[in-house]
């Protein structure tokens, strides 16, 4: 079938089958799901066929940590990994695929998100040009040819060619998600970053508030690593933290972190708080004399403190929130939930799971949705929440 006819045929579907492909900034592996999608818009309703996440082989992660920090990240590396990681990320929609029981030629769309490197959120000026800019690697145009299935990805670059800050990313699944007529709900994701979407209750797109908090797993991974000389690469369970205690002086110190405090529209990365902010908080630790324990236990402090900062001072304020519902892979620290709860007290916390919605398969399907938007024609980022001058189509087509 002529390829741009295929393109009509899925257009005009009302139900869709649908991949959706996710690397986030721990680099864990490639989050993986099939779903069926019915309907697009507040119409849009999900079954999920399969899910899981396929491990990034260890040379590659190592080669895909390199990219994050300038010193390492040469424009070599860089053109090569982008091809590398298309064709890994085509093996994870195959094999998702293959595991639910379909055939690839079942399928009508690919949703990639691909592995962002690098992510400029606020203006730098080149000659006269100002511009923001992120990166994502994982070239589509490999999945659209090792799969055949018409191929819906880089949905950040769109965003931020409308003015906005391409992130978060996830807000405008959350709200066709999580929406209640009577309830004000906080979305809270905790991956290598923590970012919120925030939905009034009743609320409409142009209430919707996301951005993030600050930061996740990231300092946490990166401290256990370093202090373990990379025999360990995160904190499993929370066990570690839950050996300490939490330095309330170090803590405040990281607290005063201008990130924290700063108003939406915001994002971050590594760029913030990666390997280097990690070294620097290791080295106050140590002229503190503060052991492995309690410092794993006060940078896990240092991420529930910056949601409830955050919340405090940009959310309640404009209606009261009813339940924080938790996701990302910060949800399997027992430590750190423990403490968002106690923080957020007397707020209910719940997680995905709660929802219907696997824990694996929350990002992947919130790319899934994405795409199924784009190709329905339908605006699909969250101006109020990345701070874009209008509503666009994110996502670029490959046929």
């Amino acid at each position: 079938m002529d390829r741009f006819n295929r393109l009509v045929e899925i257009y005009r579907k009302d139900v869709r089958l649908v991949v959706g492909l996710m690397s986030g900034t721990s680099v864990d592996g490639v989050s993986a799901v099939l779903v069926e999608l019915r309907g697009s818009g507040l119409d849009t309703r999900f079954k999920i066929l399969g899910y899981n996440t396929y491990r990034y082989p260890r040379e590659v992660r190592e080669k895909i940590f390199e990219l994050f920090n300038p010193d390492t990240g040469s424009v070599d590396k860089i053109c090569l990994l982008n091809f590398i990681i298309g064709e890994i990320f085509s093996e994870a929609a195959i094999k998702i695929v293959e595991e639910a029981g379909y055939n690839i030629d079942d399928i009508d769309l690919i949703g990639s998100h691909g592995q962002t490197i690098y992510h400029i959120p606020y203006m730098k000026k080149v000659n006269g040009y100002r511009s923001r800019s992120t990166l994502q690697i994982g070239e589509p145009s490999v999945i659209a040819e090792k799969t055949g299935v018409i191929t819906i990805a880089d949905f950040r670059p769109r965003d931020i060619a409308a003015g906005g800050q391409g992130a978060p990313i996830s807000a405008y699944a959350d709200y066709i998600l999580f929406r209640h007529p009577e309830k004000t709900r906080a979305i809270q994701n905790i991956g290598g970053i923590a970012n919120v979407t925030f939905l009034p209750k009743n609320c409409m797109l142009d209430n919707v508030l996301a951005f993030d908090t600050g930061p996740g797993n990231m300092i946490i991974d990166g401290v256990v690593k370093i202090k373990t000389n990379g025999r360990l690469t995160y904190d499993r369970d929370g066990k570690i933290a839950k050996k300490g205690k939490v330095n309330k002086k170090l803590l405040d110190i990281l607290l005063k972190h201008k990130f924290i405090w700063k108003k939406p529209p915001k994002t971050t990365g590594r760029e913030e708080f990666g390997l280097s902010f990690s070294k620097k908080v290791i080295e106050m630790a140590e002229e503190m004399g503060i052991c492995f324990e309690d410092l794993v236990a006060t940078v896990t402090a240092f991420t529930a403190k910056s949601i409830e900062i955050n919340y405090n001072l940009f959310l309640n304020p404009i209606s009261r929130i009813d339940e924080v519902i938790l996701g990302g892979g910060g949800v399997y620290n027992k430590t750190l939930v423990k403490m968002i709860k106690e923080y957020l007290k007397p707020i209910r916390v719940s997680r995905h799971e709660d929802y219907g919605i696997p824990e694996q398969a929350k990002e992947p399907l919130m790319i899934a949705i994405l795409a199924n938007e784009a190709i329905s024609g339908n605006y699909n980022n969250v101006p109020t929440a990345t701070g874009a001058s209008k509503p666009v189509v994110m996502g670029k087509i490959l046929i």
